[in-house]
């Protein structure tokens, strides 16, 4: 996937390059053809609600990835916590 889209900004940048002299850049999200100012988008306002659909999702996925990989690096012993690091004598 990231290496079609390599390609094709590679085959982009080629083709601006040969054709430098007619660029005309527009951004045309916020304006209309005949350039007047388009009107301010309606904003949907998800108060709490969104905040929390948005952040408990990504705790709970960031989570059980860090689980995976931690049991992961113990599995193969690439990183084992020591057990004298929990003695406080």
């Amino acid at each position: 996937m990231a290496i079609s889209r390599i390609s094709r900004l590679v085959a982009q940048t080629k083709n601006l390059s040969r054709h430098e002299q007619h660029i005309v850049q527009r951004r045309t999200a916020t304006t209309t053809p005949s350039g007047a100012i388009l009107p301010e988008p309606e904003k949907k306002p998800f108060g709490l609600l969104g905040v929390v659909c948005a952040v408990i999702p990504g705790l709970l996925i960031g989570a059980a990835i860090s689980k995976n990989i931690a049991n992961f690096l113990e599995e193969n012993e690439l990183f084992v916590p020591s057990d004298d690091d929990d003695d406080d004598d």
